[in-house]
Order: C-alpha cells, then structure tokens, then sequence
C-alpha cells in the first residue's frame, strides 16, 4: 500500500523517532514503505516521512553495484565517520529542491535488522551518503541543515510553500476527521 509521503513543515519530520521495540508489526510498514519509496521514485525512506514515529529506514540502491539486495535498517546509529565528500542531495519530502550536502565519505554504522539481529558496518559511496541521509530524517534533521544560511535563504520561498501546502493538507485531513460520526 503506498503511503502519503509527509513534506517539509510537518513537526513529526523535526522530531527524534522512538526506538523499535516491536519487530512483529514491521514487515507490513516495510512493505508499504517500499511501495511508497518505489511509487515517489526515491533510492530511500525514513519511517516519519510517512508519518511513523520509529527508528526504521529503507533503502534500494540495487540499480548501482553498491547493493545486491534493497535494505532495512532498524535503530541505526552512526557510530564512527571519517572523510569527506560533496553531493548534490534530493529529498522526497522537500519536493523540487536539490542541494550540495557535505557528509562523511566513510560511516561505521550500528543497527538491527528486521529481525532484530545486530550488526555494524562501514559503508561508504551512495549508500553511505543514503544512510546519513535517511539516518537525520530520523533525527529530525533535514538537508537543508546541513547548508549555508546563504543557501538556505535561496530556497526559502520554496520551503515555505512546501510547507505551507503540508499545512493545507494537514487541515483538510483533521477535517474530514472531525465530520466521521
């Protein structure tokens, strides 16, 4: 089932997300968010970015030789960085904006399957870059963080129409809401 993908302007994106605690309930929010990731076009998917509060990313970057199969992470934690590297960042829930981001090239990564195994790796390139990326949704971080107040005032106008339509659908949702007897 694809979900709605939450924009810029909603809190649940600027909040730290609770840790799993339930891994039974997980493989159907899984698959859902890969429907929606596939459905939006995207290489990955933070839980609040349809609106879950908890610590579950997804990502799929089969279509490069970095990853066989497409990926689950569970309670992620960077727990080690080191280079540096300079790419320009998309983001489903800042539609239209593209930035330069600077990230660690290399990350050591601690996390849990869906299972619920632990497990740390180091990982680097585009996968690295997705899972720093995903890694701040989930810490309530956005891309545009991560720039100049110089370029942040350049995409300001788009930020707060983004958010402003965010806001528009949140008030017809709590809408229709309201009128269910």
């Amino acid at each position: 089932m694809v979900m709605n993908v939450v924009k810029y302007g909603d809190s649940v994106l600027r909040k730290k997300c609770a840790e799993v605690t339930d891994f039974d309930s997980l493989p159907e929010w899984i698959d859902n968010m890969f429907d929606t990731m596939y459905e939006e076009e995207g290489i990955g998917l933070a839980a609040n970015q349809v609106g879950l509060d908890m610590n579950l990313m997804i990502i799929d970057v089969t279509h490069t030789d970095e990853a066989e199969e497409a990926l689950v992470f569970v309670n992620g934690k960077i727990t080690d960085s080191w280079g540096e590297s300079i790419i320009e960042e998309g983001c489903l829930s800042i539609p239209e904006v593209r930035l330069e981001v600077k990230r660690p090239e290399f990350i050591k990564f601690e996390y849990k399957t869906m299972v619920g195994e632990e497990r740390e790796e180091e990982f680097s390139g585009l996968l690295g870059r997705a899972i720093q990326h995903e890694n701040d949704h989930l810490n309530g971080i956005f891309i545009i963080d991560h720039v100049s107040p110089m370029v942040r005032m350049q995409v300001k106008k788009q930020l707060k129409e983004i958010a402003k339509e965010s806001d528009t659908n949140r008030k017809n949702k709590d809408r229709k809401k309201s009128f269910v007897l």
